[in-house]
Protein backbone atom coordinates (compact mmCIF):
# COMPACT_ATOMS: atom_id res chain seq x y z
CA UNK A 1 0.00 0.00 0.00
CA UNK A 2 1.48 3.70 -1.13
CA UNK A 3 0.93 7.05 0.15
CA UNK A 4 1.31 10.14 -2.79
CA UNK A 5 2.22 13.55 -0.90
CA UNK A 6 0.76 15.20 -4.00
CA UNK A 7 0.01 18.55 -2.40
CA UNK A 8 -0.21 19.99 1.25
CA UNK A 9 3.75 19.22 1.73
CA UNK A 10 6.13 21.56 2.81
CA UNK A 11 3.17 23.71 1.58
CA UNK A 12 0.40 25.19 3.63
CA UNK A 13 -2.20 25.05 0.27
CA UNK A 14 -2.70 22.33 -2.07
CA UNK A 15 -3.81 19.41 0.11
CA UNK A 16 -3.89 16.45 -1.83
CA UNK A 17 -2.74 12.63 -1.06
CA UNK A 18 -3.31 9.54 -3.13
CA UNK A 19 -3.66 6.53 -1.11
CA UNK A 20 -3.06 3.18 -3.63
CA UNK A 21 -3.46 -0.12 -1.93
CA UNK A 22 -3.05 -2.06 -5.24
CA UNK A 23 -6.72 -2.75 -5.40
CA UNK A 24 -8.26 0.68 -5.20
CA UNK A 25 -7.00 4.46 -5.47
CA UNK A 26 -8.90 7.00 -3.31
CA UNK A 27 -7.52 10.69 -3.15
CA UNK A 28 -8.26 12.81 -0.01
CA UNK A 29 -8.78 15.94 -0.91
CA UNK A 30 -7.80 17.78 -4.40
CA UNK A 31 -7.15 21.36 -3.38
CA UNK A 32 -5.94 24.29 -5.13
CA UNK A 33 -2.30 25.81 -4.78
CA UNK A 34 -2.17 29.48 -3.51
CA UNK A 35 0.07 32.10 -2.16
CA UNK A 36 3.11 33.19 -4.20
CA UNK A 37 3.82 32.62 -8.06
CA UNK A 38 5.53 29.87 -7.08
CA UNK A 39 3.23 27.79 -5.50
CA UNK A 40 0.40 28.69 -7.61
CA UNK A 41 2.42 27.68 -10.89
CA UNK A 42 1.99 24.14 -9.61
CA UNK A 43 -2.29 24.27 -10.16
CA UNK A 44 -0.78 24.26 -13.98
CA UNK A 45 1.09 21.13 -13.92
CA UNK A 46 -0.66 17.66 -14.75
CA UNK A 47 -2.20 15.42 -11.97
CA UNK A 48 0.65 12.80 -10.37
CA UNK A 49 -1.95 10.37 -11.25
CA UNK A 50 -4.42 9.21 -14.12
CA UNK A 51 -7.71 10.73 -13.18
CA UNK A 52 -9.80 7.93 -14.68
CA UNK A 53 -8.05 5.50 -12.28
CA UNK A 54 -8.88 7.14 -9.08
CA UNK A 55 -12.02 5.51 -7.42
CA UNK A 56 -13.53 7.88 -5.38
CA UNK A 57 -12.38 11.45 -3.96
CA UNK A 58 -13.15 12.01 0.09
CA UNK A 59 -13.05 15.53 0.93
CA UNK A 60 -11.93 16.75 4.30
CA UNK A 61 -13.83 20.58 3.97
CA UNK A 62 -14.82 23.15 1.92
CA UNK A 63 -12.05 25.44 1.51
CA UNK A 64 -10.42 26.26 -2.06
CA UNK A 65 -7.13 25.18 -0.85
CA UNK A 66 -8.62 21.36 0.36
CA UNK A 67 -11.32 21.36 -2.61
CA UNK A 68 -10.38 23.93 -5.28
CA UNK A 69 -8.70 21.54 -8.06
CA UNK A 70 -11.71 18.71 -8.14
CA UNK A 71 -13.77 20.71 -10.78
CA UNK A 72 -10.29 20.32 -12.91
CA UNK A 73 -10.17 16.62 -11.64
CA UNK A 74 -13.40 16.32 -13.38
CA UNK A 75 -12.80 17.66 -16.08
CA UNK A 76 -9.55 15.35 -17.19
CA UNK A 77 -11.24 12.18 -16.74
CA UNK A 78 -12.15 11.49 -13.03
CA UNK A 79 -16.07 9.66 -12.74
CA UNK A 80 -16.41 8.28 -9.37
CA UNK A 81 -18.05 9.65 -6.04
CA UNK A 82 -16.87 12.72 -4.13
CA UNK A 83 -17.61 12.05 -0.37
CA UNK A 84 -18.40 15.32 2.05
CA UNK A 85 -20.34 15.77 5.05
CA UNK A 86 -23.69 17.62 4.23
CA UNK A 87 -22.18 21.11 5.23
CA UNK A 88 -19.12 20.13 3.33
CA UNK A 89 -20.95 19.28 -0.46
CA UNK A 90 -23.24 23.21 0.34
CA UNK A 91 -20.35 24.76 0.87
CA UNK A 92 -18.37 23.37 -2.15
CA UNK A 93 -20.16 24.27 -4.62
CA UNK A 94 -20.93 28.12 -3.24
CA UNK A 95 -16.51 28.64 -3.45
CA UNK A 96 -16.07 26.22 -6.54
CA UNK A 97 -18.20 28.23 -8.46
CA UNK A 98 -17.12 31.63 -7.32
CA UNK A 99 -13.72 29.66 -8.09
CA UNK A 100 -14.96 29.69 -11.69
CA UNK A 101 -16.15 33.20 -12.22
CA UNK A 102 -12.40 34.38 -10.59
CA UNK A 103 -11.03 32.56 -12.76
CA UNK A 104 -12.61 33.52 -16.08
CA UNK A 105 -12.40 37.16 -15.23
CA UNK A 106 -8.95 37.00 -14.36
CA UNK A 107 -8.50 35.15 -18.04
CA UNK A 108 -10.45 37.83 -19.86
CA UNK A 109 -8.06 41.08 -17.88
CA UNK A 110 -4.58 38.94 -19.08
CA UNK A 111 -6.23 38.39 -22.80
CA UNK A 112 -6.83 42.20 -22.97
CA UNK A 113 -3.41 42.72 -21.69
CA UNK A 114 -2.17 40.16 -24.82
CA UNK A 115 -3.99 42.21 -26.89
CA UNK A 116 -2.79 45.90 -25.87
CA UNK A 117 0.86 44.65 -25.94
CA UNK A 118 0.33 42.60 -29.20
CA UNK A 119 -1.44 45.60 -30.56
CA UNK A 120 -3.95 42.66 -32.33
CA UNK A 121 -7.92 44.03 -33.12
CA UNK A 122 -10.39 44.27 -30.00
CA UNK A 123 -11.90 41.20 -31.72
CA UNK A 124 -8.18 39.43 -32.35
CA UNK A 125 -8.66 36.77 -29.81
CA UNK A 126 -8.63 33.61 -32.66
CA UNK A 127 -5.49 35.35 -34.09
CA UNK A 128 -3.65 35.94 -30.57
CA UNK A 129 -4.28 32.17 -29.84
CA UNK A 130 -2.92 31.38 -33.67
CA UNK A 131 0.33 33.64 -33.19
CA UNK A 132 2.07 30.42 -31.56
CA UNK A 133 2.63 28.86 -28.14
CA UNK A 134 5.11 31.44 -27.09
CA UNK A 135 1.96 33.98 -26.92
CA UNK A 136 -0.46 31.05 -26.02
CA UNK A 137 1.38 30.27 -22.68
CA UNK A 138 1.22 34.22 -21.59
CA UNK A 139 -2.59 33.93 -21.26
CA UNK A 140 -3.69 32.91 -17.90
CA UNK A 141 -6.58 30.60 -19.04
CA UNK A 142 -9.04 29.56 -16.02
CA UNK A 143 -8.76 25.78 -15.40
CA UNK A 144 -12.12 25.08 -15.41
CA UNK A 145 -15.47 27.14 -15.63
CA UNK A 146 -18.42 27.20 -14.53
CA UNK A 147 -20.26 23.83 -16.30
CA UNK A 148 -17.07 22.05 -15.09
CA UNK A 149 -18.07 22.96 -11.77
CA UNK A 150 -21.50 21.70 -12.25
CA UNK A 151 -20.40 18.56 -13.51
CA UNK A 152 -17.89 17.63 -10.64
CA UNK A 153 -20.86 18.75 -7.93
CA UNK A 154 -22.81 16.02 -9.77
CA UNK A 155 -20.56 13.99 -8.29
CA UNK A 156 -20.70 14.68 -4.78
CA UNK A 157 -22.41 12.79 -1.93
CA UNK A 158 -23.42 13.56 1.43
CA UNK A 159 -22.39 11.39 4.70
CA UNK A 160 -23.18 12.17 8.27
CA UNK A 161 -20.63 12.60 10.92
CA UNK A 162 -19.60 8.80 12.44
CA UNK A 163 -21.33 7.01 9.52
CA UNK A 164 -18.90 3.92 8.32
CA UNK A 165 -19.13 4.15 4.54
CA UNK A 166 -17.70 1.83 1.74
CA UNK A 167 -15.63 4.17 -1.04
CA UNK A 168 -13.53 1.73 -2.68
CA UNK A 169 -13.02 -1.96 -2.67
CA UNK A 170 -11.18 -3.06 0.47
CA UNK A 171 -11.68 0.66 1.50
CA UNK A 172 -14.11 2.55 4.53
CA UNK A 173 -14.10 5.72 5.59
CA UNK A 174 -15.64 7.57 8.48
CA UNK A 175 -16.41 11.23 8.84
CA UNK A 176 -15.79 12.94 12.45
CA UNK A 177 -16.27 16.59 13.04
CA UNK A 178 -12.62 18.75 12.84
CA UNK A 179 -13.54 21.98 14.49
CA UNK A 180 -12.66 24.13 11.82
CA UNK A 181 -15.50 25.54 9.55
CA UNK A 182 -18.85 24.17 9.49
CA UNK A 183 -18.66 20.55 8.28
CA UNK A 184 -15.36 20.01 8.09
CA UNK A 185 -13.92 16.95 9.10
CA UNK A 186 -11.44 15.00 10.09
CA UNK A 187 -11.36 11.33 7.85
CA UNK A 188 -10.41 8.12 9.62
CA UNK A 189 -9.27 5.20 6.75
CA UNK A 190 -9.76 1.74 6.69
CA UNK A 191 -7.45 0.28 4.16
CA UNK A 192 -6.07 -3.28 4.21
CA UNK A 193 -6.16 -3.90 7.57
CA UNK A 194 -4.70 -0.56 8.27
CA UNK A 195 -6.05 3.01 9.57
CA UNK A 196 -4.84 5.81 7.92
CA UNK A 197 -6.18 8.62 9.82
CA UNK A 198 -6.07 12.47 7.62
CA UNK A 199 -6.24 15.51 10.23
CA UNK A 200 -7.82 17.73 7.67
CA UNK A 201 -7.30 21.42 9.22
CA UNK A 202 -7.78 21.50 12.99
CA UNK A 203 -9.76 23.85 14.40
CA UNK A 204 -9.40 25.11 17.95
CA UNK A 205 -10.62 24.30 20.77
CA UNK A 206 -13.00 27.24 22.15
CA UNK A 207 -14.16 28.64 19.17
CA UNK A 208 -17.05 30.08 18.00
CA UNK A 209 -20.12 28.79 16.17
CA UNK A 210 -18.89 24.79 15.83
CA UNK A 211 -18.06 22.53 17.91
CA UNK A 212 -14.38 21.35 19.17
CA UNK A 213 -12.16 19.03 16.87
CA UNK A 214 -13.01 15.14 18.09
CA UNK A 215 -10.39 13.57 19.88
CA UNK A 216 -9.16 10.17 17.75
CA UNK A 217 -7.17 8.07 19.79
CA UNK A 218 -6.46 5.13 17.47
CA UNK A 219 -4.34 4.40 14.17
CA UNK A 220 -1.69 2.99 12.35
CA UNK A 221 -0.59 6.18 10.56
CA UNK A 222 -1.23 9.74 10.56
CA UNK A 223 -1.42 13.00 8.48
CA UNK A 224 -1.43 16.12 11.02
CA UNK A 225 -1.75 19.41 9.78
CA UNK A 226 0.71 21.87 10.97
CA UNK A 227 -0.23 25.62 9.93
CA UNK A 228 0.54 26.85 13.42
CA UNK A 229 3.33 24.55 14.58
CA UNK A 230 5.91 26.59 16.17
CA UNK A 231 3.07 29.58 17.10
CA UNK A 232 1.15 30.08 19.96
CA UNK A 233 -2.74 31.80 19.41
CA UNK A 234 -3.19 34.93 21.61
CA UNK A 235 -5.72 33.99 24.33
CA UNK A 236 -9.30 34.79 23.31
CA UNK A 237 -9.92 37.48 26.05
CA UNK A 238 -6.86 39.56 24.43
CA UNK A 239 -7.66 39.08 20.95
CA UNK A 240 -11.37 39.99 21.58
CA UNK A 241 -9.63 43.13 23.56
CA UNK A 242 -7.66 44.29 20.88
CA UNK A 243 -10.18 44.05 18.07
CA UNK A 244 -12.53 46.04 20.72
CA UNK A 245 -9.79 48.95 21.18
CA UNK A 246 -8.76 48.68 17.06
CA UNK A 247 -12.69 49.50 16.51
CA UNK A 248 -12.69 51.98 19.06
CA UNK A 249 -9.30 53.79 17.60
CA UNK A 250 -10.74 53.98 14.54
CA UNK A 251 -14.01 55.47 15.33
CA UNK A 252 -11.64 57.91 16.93
CA UNK A 253 -9.67 58.91 14.30
CA UNK A 254 -12.46 59.27 12.21
CA UNK A 255 -11.09 56.63 9.89
CA UNK A 256 -11.49 53.23 8.18
CA UNK A 257 -11.25 49.61 9.25
CA UNK A 258 -10.18 46.95 6.62
CA UNK A 259 -10.71 43.45 7.92
CA UNK A 260 -9.14 41.64 4.87
CA UNK A 261 -10.95 37.94 5.54
CA UNK A 262 -11.85 34.53 3.93
CA UNK A 263 -15.51 33.89 2.81
CA UNK A 264 -16.20 30.88 4.43
CA UNK A 265 -15.85 30.39 8.27
CA UNK A 266 -13.46 33.62 9.03
CA UNK A 267 -15.94 36.13 7.96
CA UNK A 268 -18.82 34.39 10.16
CA UNK A 269 -16.33 34.17 13.43
CA UNK A 270 -15.40 37.86 12.77
CA UNK A 271 -18.83 39.20 12.50
CA UNK A 272 -19.71 36.66 15.36
CA UNK A 273 -17.12 38.55 17.49
CA UNK A 274 -18.38 42.28 16.63
CA UNK A 275 -21.48 41.12 17.45
CA UNK A 276 -20.68 40.02 20.44
CA UNK A 277 -18.54 43.22 21.45
CA UNK A 278 -21.33 45.70 20.44
CA UNK A 279 -24.12 43.91 22.84
CA UNK A 280 -21.56 44.32 25.56
CA UNK A 281 -20.83 47.80 25.09
CA UNK A 282 -17.79 47.55 24.63
CA UNK A 283 -17.37 49.02 20.86
CA UNK A 284 -19.21 52.17 19.24
CA UNK A 285 -21.61 50.80 16.65
CA UNK A 286 -19.64 51.54 13.39
CA UNK A 287 -21.55 51.26 10.07
CA UNK A 288 -20.53 47.61 9.00
CA UNK A 289 -20.28 46.85 5.19
CA UNK A 290 -19.91 42.91 4.25
CA UNK A 291 -18.27 43.36 1.12
CA UNK A 292 -18.16 39.43 -0.32
CA UNK A 293 -21.13 38.38 -2.08
CA UNK A 294 -19.58 34.46 -1.32
CA UNK A 295 -19.53 35.29 2.12
CA UNK A 296 -23.26 36.16 2.68
CA UNK A 297 -24.56 33.08 0.50
CA UNK A 298 -21.53 31.11 3.13
CA UNK A 299 -23.14 32.65 6.62
CA UNK A 300 -27.29 31.58 4.65
CA UNK A 301 -25.34 27.95 4.68
CA UNK A 302 -24.06 28.25 8.12
CA UNK A 303 -27.85 29.20 9.20
CA UNK A 304 -29.49 26.16 7.68
CA UNK A 305 -26.98 23.44 9.19
CA UNK A 306 -27.59 23.98 12.68
CA UNK A 307 -26.68 20.74 13.40
CA UNK A 308 -22.65 21.44 12.91
CA UNK A 309 -23.17 24.41 16.01
CA UNK A 310 -21.69 24.29 19.61
CA UNK A 311 -24.19 24.28 23.21
CA UNK A 312 -23.81 28.08 22.86
CA UNK A 313 -24.52 29.03 19.67
CA UNK A 314 -27.42 26.17 20.12
CA UNK A 315 -28.41 28.38 23.60
CA UNK A 316 -28.11 31.77 21.46
CA UNK A 317 -30.34 30.52 18.82
CA UNK A 318 -32.99 29.53 21.66
CA UNK A 319 -33.14 33.00 22.61
CA UNK A 320 -33.94 33.88 19.18
CA UNK A 321 -30.64 35.27 18.76
CA UNK A 322 -28.31 35.70 15.65
CA UNK A 323 -25.16 36.39 16.23
CA UNK A 324 -24.22 35.78 12.44
CA UNK A 325 -26.25 38.84 11.93
CA UNK A 326 -24.25 42.32 12.80
CA UNK A 327 -26.70 44.99 13.25
CA UNK A 328 -27.12 47.05 10.39
CA UNK A 329 -24.61 45.12 8.16
CA UNK A 330 -25.14 46.41 4.56
CA UNK A 331 -23.78 43.53 2.10
CA UNK A 332 -22.93 44.65 -1.16
CA UNK A 333 -23.83 42.32 -3.98
CA UNK A 334 -22.02 44.18 -6.66
CA UNK A 335 -19.20 46.14 -8.03
CA UNK A 336 -21.11 49.04 -8.06
CA UNK A 337 -22.01 48.83 -4.73
CA UNK A 338 -18.45 47.86 -3.43
CA UNK A 339 -16.82 50.94 -5.23
CA UNK A 340 -19.49 53.27 -3.43
CA UNK A 341 -18.21 52.55 0.44
CA UNK A 342 -15.27 54.55 -0.30
CA UNK A 343 -17.80 57.80 -0.40
CA UNK A 344 -19.66 56.68 2.41
CA UNK A 345 -19.21 58.79 5.74
CA UNK A 346 -16.96 57.83 7.95
CA UNK A 347 -15.66 56.55 10.47
CA UNK A 348 -16.97 52.63 9.25
CA UNK A 349 -15.54 49.16 8.81
CA UNK A 350 -15.55 46.81 5.80
CA UNK A 351 -15.01 43.34 5.93
CA UNK A 352 -13.96 41.86 2.47
CA UNK A 353 -12.62 38.47 0.77
CA UNK A 354 -9.62 37.30 0.55
CA UNK A 355 -8.14 36.78 3.89
CA UNK A 356 -4.59 36.59 2.46
CA UNK A 357 -5.22 39.81 -0.38
CA UNK A 358 -4.12 37.31 -3.16
CA UNK A 359 -7.18 38.52 -4.94
CA UNK A 360 -10.89 39.93 -4.67
CA UNK A 361 -12.68 42.66 -3.75
CA UNK A 362 -10.43 43.78 -0.88
CA UNK A 363 -7.77 44.57 -3.18
CA UNK A 364 -9.70 47.60 -4.22
CA UNK A 365 -10.18 49.27 -0.77
CA UNK A 366 -6.47 48.32 -0.32
CA UNK A 367 -5.92 50.31 -2.98
CA UNK A 368 -7.91 53.02 -1.57
CA UNK A 369 -6.58 53.20 1.95
CA UNK A 370 -3.12 52.02 1.91
CA UNK A 371 -1.35 55.13 2.41
CA UNK A 372 -4.30 56.48 4.72
CA UNK A 373 -3.21 57.48 7.43
CA UNK A 374 -6.62 57.21 9.36
CA UNK A 375 -7.15 53.71 8.05
CA UNK A 376 -6.47 50.72 9.76
CA UNK A 377 -5.61 47.21 8.12
CA UNK A 378 -6.15 44.22 10.92
CA UNK A 379 -5.23 41.15 9.52
CA UNK A 380 -7.53 38.14 11.73
CA UNK A 381 -5.59 34.91 9.85
CA UNK A 382 -3.31 32.99 8.62
CA UNK A 383 -0.80 34.33 6.14
CA UNK A 384 0.87 32.31 3.60
CA UNK A 385 4.61 33.01 2.39
CA UNK A 386 5.21 35.12 0.01
CA UNK A 387 1.41 37.08 0.04
CA UNK A 388 0.68 40.48 0.05
CA UNK A 389 -0.88 40.28 3.48
CA UNK A 390 2.66 38.62 4.70
CA UNK A 391 4.42 41.15 3.30
CA UNK A 392 2.13 43.92 5.38
CA UNK A 393 2.23 41.82 8.12
CA UNK A 394 6.09 41.62 8.17
CA UNK A 395 6.14 45.55 8.55
CA UNK A 396 6.84 46.34 4.99
CA UNK A 397 6.83 50.35 3.96
CA UNK A 398 6.56 49.73 0.20
CA UNK A 399 3.90 47.23 -1.52
CA UNK A 400 3.22 47.07 -5.33
CA UNK A 401 -0.19 47.35 -5.98
CA UNK A 402 -1.93 46.83 -9.44
CA UNK A 403 2.06 47.40 -10.68
CA UNK A 404 2.55 50.40 -8.92
CA UNK A 405 4.47 50.95 -6.06
CA UNK A 406 2.67 52.39 -3.20
CA UNK A 407 3.63 53.86 0.60
CA UNK A 408 2.28 52.17 3.21
CA UNK A 409 0.91 54.77 6.14
CA UNK A 410 -2.29 53.10 7.13
CA UNK A 411 -1.79 51.03 10.22
CA UNK A 412 -1.31 47.25 10.35
CA UNK A 413 -2.17 45.34 13.07
CA UNK A 414 -3.09 41.20 13.72
CA UNK A 415 -5.01 39.42 15.74
CA UNK A 416 -4.94 35.58 15.50
CA UNK A 417 -6.47 34.89 18.58
CA UNK A 418 -9.57 34.14 16.41
CA UNK A 419 -7.97 31.90 13.61
CA UNK A 420 -10.02 28.75 12.74
CA UNK A 421 -6.93 26.87 13.06
CA UNK A 422 -5.44 24.87 16.00
CA UNK A 423 -2.29 26.62 17.23
CA UNK A 424 0.60 24.34 18.07
CA UNK A 425 -0.33 23.60 21.73
CA UNK A 426 -3.58 22.89 20.34
CA UNK A 427 -1.91 20.65 17.88
CA UNK A 428 0.19 18.49 20.16
CA UNK A 429 -2.79 18.13 22.38
CA UNK A 430 -4.41 16.42 19.29
CA UNK A 431 -1.85 14.36 18.31
CA UNK A 432 -1.51 13.62 22.31
CA UNK A 433 -4.54 11.61 22.18
CA UNK A 434 -2.93 8.83 20.14
CA UNK A 435 -0.30 8.34 23.02
CA UNK A 436 -2.54 8.04 25.54
CA UNK A 437 -2.26 5.00 27.59
CA UNK A 438 -0.27 3.25 25.11
CA UNK A 439 3.27 3.04 24.01
CA UNK A 440 4.64 2.60 20.60
CA UNK A 441 4.10 -1.02 19.34
CA UNK A 442 0.32 -1.36 21.25
CA UNK A 443 -2.54 -1.78 18.75
CA UNK A 444 -3.69 1.74 17.90
CA UNK A 445 -0.36 3.42 18.47
CA UNK A 446 0.85 5.24 14.96
CA UNK A 447 3.14 3.58 13.37
CA UNK A 448 4.31 7.02 11.76
CA UNK A 449 2.96 10.59 11.99
CA UNK A 450 3.15 12.51 8.96
CA UNK A 451 3.92 16.22 9.69
CA UNK A 452 1.60 17.46 6.51
CA UNK A 453 -0.10 21.26 5.43
CA UNK A 454 2.59 23.29 6.36
CA UNK A 455 5.23 26.32 5.34
CA UNK A 456 8.80 24.25 6.37
CA UNK A 457 9.32 26.52 9.27
CA UNK A 458 6.02 25.79 10.88
CA UNK A 459 6.67 21.73 9.87
CA UNK A 460 10.56 22.02 11.31
CA UNK A 461 9.24 23.32 14.42
CA UNK A 462 6.28 21.41 15.31
CA UNK A 463 7.84 17.44 13.81
CA UNK A 464 10.17 17.37 16.49
CA UNK A 465 8.23 18.23 19.40
CA UNK A 466 5.81 15.17 17.89
CA UNK A 467 8.11 13.51 17.86
CA UNK A 468 8.92 13.97 21.48
CA UNK A 469 6.03 12.80 22.54
CA UNK A 470 6.82 9.27 21.29
CA UNK A 471 6.11 8.75 17.65
CA UNK A 472 7.90 8.23 14.76
CA UNK A 473 7.60 11.06 11.99
CA UNK A 474 8.06 11.83 8.87
CA UNK A 475 8.18 15.31 6.73
CA UNK A 476 7.13 14.58 3.62
CA UNK A 477 8.48 16.17 0.29
CA UNK A 478 6.13 17.32 -2.69
CA UNK A 479 5.29 14.27 -4.76
CA UNK A 480 6.89 12.02 -2.29
CA UNK A 481 5.52 8.53 -2.02
CA UNK A 482 5.62 6.07 0.65
CA UNK A 483 5.12 2.40 1.37
CA UNK A 484 2.77 1.73 3.87
CA UNK A 485 3.92 -1.24 5.99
Amino acid sequence: MELAFLGGATTVTGSQFLLDTGRARVLIDCGMFQGSPNETVRNRLPFGFEPRHVDAVLLTHAHLDHCGLIPHLVASGFAGPIHATDGTVELAGLVLLDAAKLQTEFARRALRRERHHHHLPADAETELRAAGPEVVTQIDEPLYEEADVLAALRRFKGVRYGDELAVAQGVTARFVDAGHILGSAIIVVRAEGRTIVFSGDLGRRGSPIVRDPSVVTDADYVLMESTYGGREHQPESQATAILAETVKAVSDAGGVLLVPSFAVGRTQDVIWELDRLLEAGSIPRLPLYLDSPMASKATDIYRRHTEYFDDDMRALLARKEDPLDYPGAQTTNDVAASRAIKDAPRPYMIVASNGMLTGGRVLSHLRDLVDDSSATLLFVGYQGEGTLGAHLQQGVRQVVIDGAERDVRCRVRSIDGFSAHADEPGLLEWIGGFAKGKRSGDPGFPRTVFVVHGDPAAEAALEPKVRALGFNTHVPKWREHVTLA
